[in-house]
């Protein structure tokens, strides 16, 4: 992708000293790093199955001021899933509802932010949400109200989904003429022309799957066939996403009732910083973008035609998803001590959140790429004020250069609590009183954990689901 800027003498005399604001603020707070260990205790109770230990874990984290105010979407999010899983389902549904009115009200405020100073980072900006995180915000609602058998506002919930995943596209082509339009009026001077990559994911196959089974509970059946077929179009129509075979799915019975499993396994990705160096080339007018892989090699990552009269390298990061292992290679499902099946994936969470994330990538990567060039032009002419020869030049240099890296540190905020995979299964039961077990598995087919519920009462006409998680 090659994009023509131009960075006017004025704005760059204007970006160096707004530079060197910044950088006066970061020596005094250096608080520019996504905060992520006080997690870790968090996750090992969810692994451990203490929910309710969770849920007291990350309220404390919030006492402790871990989750800052420009974080509370992501503490409602956290608060919301850890209470779906320890069975507090109004909470859940309270603190995620927070969460989905808060994401567009502080899009729209970051992007705004971000319009006017490309020399501010992501860091310092209102957390919004990532898409996946919203979109599964309201499919864990409609869950919650199915527990609480409320299958109207279960619907409304399946729906908002679906119409978010519509206009993801329009969304961000928005945010790419905001910040367009807030490059022509930056004193940094950098115009360039954001653009986006196409959003490849409109259709959630677990969407379709729950809205199956509610069609189904009141009646509509031809409704209920019609979601069972979008369900399979996920999959042909998506398949950089669905790239698994279509799960075997029923909402009816002639004689029988159906139960409905769900499980939720592993948990979902994070994101880590992408180290990438900003070469300038003043004899031929171009920036180069290099990123080295774990093998140690340096690849082109890509490439500005830019004029420009300094040569210098400059480092930047931007963030990318990447995914969590989980050791649960299998779900199986026992009705009355009697093996029914195996319960087959439906979505998996990793592979949408990397296909809705790449559209904010792409602002995100040309906004770091202007914030690296007015940096890296304004840091380069800084140190080579201060050097003077001597020990104490290179202090100085080497302090300017501790003082940028310190507002170059990708912005890694995301919610680490979704599950990573999910699970259905469809079984014909006789109606009545079974006892049922989930038995998770390893990749070995050992047991991992087990989820039993006794005396679970399966209606003849009615929404049968029960929802059992490991999320090791």
């Amino acid at each position: 992708m090659v994009t023509r800027i131009h960075v006017s003498g004025k704005h760059r005399r204007a970006g160096f000293w707004a530079l060197l604001l910044i950088l006066g603020l970061a020596a005094g707070c250096g608080m520019m790093a996504t905060r992520s260990s006080f997690y870790d205790e968090i996750i090992a109770e969810l692994r451990r199955d203490n929910y309710e230990a969770a849920v007291a874990g990350i309220r404390k984290a919030r006492e402790d001021n871990k989750y800052n105010k420009k974080d509370r979407l992501l503490y409602y999010l956290d608060i919301g899933l850890a209470s779906h899983y320890a069975a507090v389902y109004d909470s859940s549904n309270v603190q995620l509802t927070r969460a989905e009115e808060a994401a567009d009200e502080l899009f729209t405020r970051s992007i705004s932010k971000a319009a006017l100073s490309v020399l501010l980072n992501d860091n310092a900006l209102d957390y919004s949400g990532e898409d996946y995180e919203i979109l599964y915000s309201n499919i864990f609602k409609a869950l919650n109200y199915i527990a609480l058998d409320r299958f109207d506002e279960a619907f409304v919930e399946v729906r908002r989904a679906m119409n978010k995943m519509n206009l993801l596209e329009q969304k961000y082509n928005e945010a790419a003429r905001m910040l367009r339009e807030g490059a022509k009026r930056d004193t940094a001077g950098v115009n360039l022309e954001y653009r986006i990559d196409p959003v490849r994911f409109n259709n959630s196959a677990l969407a379709r799957y729950l809205s199956m089974h509610l069609y189904a509970v009141e009646g509509k059946m031809d409704d209920a066939r019609i979601a069972r077929d979008l369900l399979g179009a996920a999959f042909v129509e998506q398949p950089h996403i669905y790239d698994f075979p279509v799960p075997e799915v029923k909402y009816y019975s002639a004689d029988k009732a159906i139960v409905s499993f769900i499980g939720l396994a592993g948990l979902s990705p994070v994101k880590e910083a992408m180290d990438l160096r900003l070469r300038t080339d003043k004899d031929l007018d171009l920036i180069q973008i290099f990123y080295t892989d774990p093998e140690g090699r340096n690849t082109e990552y890509g490439h500005i035609p830019f004029e420009i009269d300094e040569d210098f390298y400059f480092k930047f990061s931007i963030p990318q998803i990447v995914s969590r292992h989980s050791i649960i290679g299998g779900i199986d499902v026992y009705i009355d001590s009697v093996y029914a099946g195996r319960l087959q994936l439906i979505e998996n969470v990793g592979a949408i959140a990397r296909e809705t994330f790449n559209a904010k990538k792409s602002l995100i990567y040309f906004r770091t790429i202007a914030r690296a060039i007015v940096k890296g032009l304004s840091t380069h002419k800084l140190k080579q004020k201060a050097d003077d020869g001597g020990v104490g030049g290179w202090l100085k240099k080497a302090a300017i250069d501790v003082a940028t890296d310190i507002t170059e540190n990708a912005d890694l905020r995301c919610s680490r609590l979704l599950p990573g995979r999910i699970y259905v299964g469809d079984f014909e039961v006789e109606p009545g009183v079974h006892d049922i077990r989930f038995e998770f598995l390893d990749e070995t087919g050992l047991p991992v954990s087990t989820t039993t519920i006794d005396d679970y009462p399966v209606l003849e006409r009615g929404l049968n689901l029960v929802e059992a998680f490991s999320l090791n």
